[in-house]
């Protein structure tokens, strides 16, 4: 019979564990938490000093009578659960449960699943840290209090099912404050002049930049067309001088290794991953991966940290690796954390590294999923990279002067790839110039002038909409992922072309909360709370002092908002189309997977059918059907033929009335970064080109 008892969250995590301790122990998973506030009521006692009225959570009575079991059969009992302010207080809630003293030293966490670290930290158990836990309750009450207050407003002055969020509904503001800007955004026009010179036979483009005065350069700006054929009629076709060349090195710094809010963004700009499935498939890395004569280890450490830190054992392994793989040359300097720019970081672990820098991808590539080995990749990359020395670029650039009109032209080589040896996932290309010298007079080919208009600032995608709420402080890494999940069921949002766009939904929800909460959506008080609770966490502060303040404002605006708000009605778009049931004219509502037609004599008739979006494109296989618009059970847009299923054509691109002018196919359009390229439907054709939106 096994003398100890280890209790952690997940029944993967408890396999891996239970391999690593040998039989001692008996390791058991609580599966996630196994008391909360009940979910049928508000289950805080505001008029007892906000006690929060915990209960077990339904379903967990069988795992909890088997918890009580095992424990009643051990010696010792430690507390594994996740080393995280929630993981802190699912331990508490277990020692309450299991009748634990508080001075118990019972609890140990695991930065990284690897035999040693497993193995020592158990020899090293603590008591429950209760600032974690307070930091833990009053977020859970926060949260609470903010959606079970504001919540059944908005059942009643809006529609049923909806719901609001301390984080859920700042964020929400910021996406339809985007929209606003983009709406109200007027373009501006302005012009750019283009020279075709020649050096030599080196081809060579410069940009205009402005004019010569006095042996000064002076930036112009070019507003009209009239502005640009001025300086086109100016200058001297005949006489393109090189009037300055500069020289230099620039280095690029070696990036810092993964943060959550780091690893989620860039996991969805480079492998396309979504928040939710970086986090999922990052969880698994993280618990145990099944390894041929080790038995399932750990590869990454812990997923949910905000630290750049790096252990000095780690950090040692790493520089090894990089001066036995790369050399002497590729090694860097050794990392310490980087203060942010937000006060609210915290720095309980390590960075997201791989636990043993030798497992590289490829060499444990046939023990993971394709989606783990994307994840690990990217992981172990980063982390190397951060190690490394930066990459050199030689520049240069260059004044070309015709009748004091000046053209500039830049470019850069590399000089040494540094960390880009094994993390190249930028855009940045190098541009070679020939070569040039001062006097050096050049040969104008062709001028050419382009007009073009300001764009409106992007709507957000999974990547940028991290960023923005990791720079402004609102939420915590891991709850991004279910707030952008949140708001997507909620119907308040839905996502265009891989872009976040309101729904009219979600623009009346934000408007009744900006005018009557405007705490709520405020993004720096939103940062502020994020601030207080590290305050708690760190036991700089009482947890309920922080839930009385804010229940004392929102009960002020609650009141106010019953009586001031009017019942708002939601109309439905009406449509051409005729319900064949019941011959009302159907109506779009917005459902799970997008729009649909629905009939409006609901509950009478409840007739619905899919709203066939087309875009005025013919199929180009089977040359009868249109192509139309069609959404993935994820949301995710696509087009297709609307004879399916019997033609089966399908495209993530969007088609258009185009053929290739090398094979003949189809041409397909997507945006990415402000910028519209055309490619060829066929696969096996390389036909595409790049043009401005």
């Amino acid at each position: 019979m096994a003398k100890n008892l280890v209790i952690v969250e997940s029944p993967t995590k408890a396999k891996t564990i239970k391999k690593m301790l040998g039989k001692n122990y008996n390791v058991i998973a609580s599966v996630g938490h196994v008391r909360d506030l009940p979910k049928s009521k508000l289950g805080i006692d505001i008029e007892k000093d906000f006690e929060p009225q915990y209960m077990n959570i339904y379903g967990k009575g069988p795992l909890i009578k088997e918890i009580k079991s095992e424990a009643k059969k051990a010696d010792k009992i430690f507390l594994a659960t996740d080393p995280d302010r929630e993981g802190e207080a699912i331990s508490w809630h277990l020692s309450y449960i299991l009748g634990m003293k508080e001075d118990e030293k019972n609890r140990v966490t695991f930065n990284e699943i690897t035999k040693d670290t497993v193995k020592r930290e158990i020899k090293n158990p603590r008591t429950i840290d209760m600032n974690l836990v307070d930091a833990q309750q009053a977020r859970r009450e926060l949260d609470r209090l903010a959606g079970y207050k504001i919540s059944p407003l908005l059942w009643k002055k809006v529609k049923s099912g909806l719901s609001a969020g301390r984080v859920q509904s700042a964020v929400l503001k910021l996406i339809c404050d985007r929209e606003d800007e983009i709406n109200n955004f007027i373009a501006e026009e302005y012009w750019t002049i283009e020279a075709d010179l020649r050096a030599g036979r080196r081809k060579l483009l410069a940009d205009y930049y402005g004019v010569k005065e006095k042996n000064k350069t002076k930036k112009v700006e070019l507003k009209t067309e009239k502005d640009a054929d001025k300086v086109i009629n100016n200058v001297d076709n005949d006489n393109f001088i090189v009037d300055s060349v500069k020289k230099g090195k620039r280095a690029r710094k070696s990036p810092n290794p993964f943060t959550t809010s780091t690893m989620q963004q860039e996991s969805s700009r480079r492998i396309n991953f979504s928040t939710k499935k970086t986090m999922m498939v990052a969880q698994s890395l993280y618990e145990g991966v099944k390894l041929p004569k080790e038995g399932s280890v750990g590869l990454i450490t812990y997923m949910r940290t905000d630290s750049t830190r790096i252990s000095q054992e780690a950090q040692n392994a790493c520089l090894n690796f990089i001066e036995k793989s790369y050399g002497k040359n590729y090694l860097g300097k050794k990392k310490a954390a980087v203060k942010k720019k937000t006060e609210n970081i915290q720095d309980a672990h390590e960075c997201i590294r791989p636990t043993d820098v030798n497992k590289t991808p490829y060499s444990i590539k046939d023990s993971l999923s394709k989606d783990q080995f994307k994840l690990y990749s990217l992981i172990w990359n980063r982390f190397v990279a951060s190690l490394m020395a930066d990459a050199i670029f030689n520049t240069i650039s260059a004044d070309i002067v015709s009748n004091s009109e000046i053209f500039r032209v830049s470019g850069s080589t590399l000089d040494f790839d540094g960390f880009l040896r094994v993390y190249d996932y930028s855009l940045e290309k190098a541009k070679e110039l020939p070569p040039l010298e001062e006097g050096q007079v050049l040969k104008l080919k062709d001028i050419k002038k382009e007009q073009h208009f300001t764009n409106p600032p992007p709507r957000y995608n999974e990547a940028s909409l991290i960023k923005e709420l990791e720079a402004l402080g609102v939420g915590r890494p891991s709850t991004y992922a279910p707030t952008i999940s949140t708001l997507q069921s909620r119907y308040y949002v839905v996502l265009e072309e891989k872009k976040f766009v309101p729904t009219e939904l979600g623009q009346t929800v934000n408007e009744i909360l900006v005018d009557n909460f405007d705490n709520l959506v405020d993004k720096k008080f939103t940062a502020q709370m994020e601030f207080e609770l590290d305050e708690i966490a760190d036991g700089k502060k009482a947890w309920k002092e922080l839930v009385r303040a804010f229940y004392s404002d929102l009960k002020e605006d609650l009141d106010k908002a019953y009586e001031n708000i009017e019942k708002v009605q939601i109309e439905d778009p009406v449509t051409d189309e005729i319900c064949e049931k019941c011959g009302r004219n159907m109506v779009i509502k917005m459902g799970r997977y997008g729009k649909f037609l629905a009939c409006p004599g609901f509950p009478e008739c409840r007739n619905t059918k899919a709203l066939v979006e087309k875009i005025g494109v013919k199929c180009p296989e089977c040359g009868k059907g249109e192509i139309v618009v069609k959404r993935s059970k994820k949301g995710r847009i696509f087009y297709g033929c609307d004879q399916y299923p019997k033609c089966e054509f399908v495209s993530w691109n969007k088609p258009i009335e185009e053929k290739c002018p090398k094979c003949g196919s189809i041409l397909t359009e997507m945006k990415s970064r402000g910028k519209k390229t055309i490619k060829c439907s066929n696969s096996t054709c390389d036909y595409r080109r790049e043009e401005s939106e």
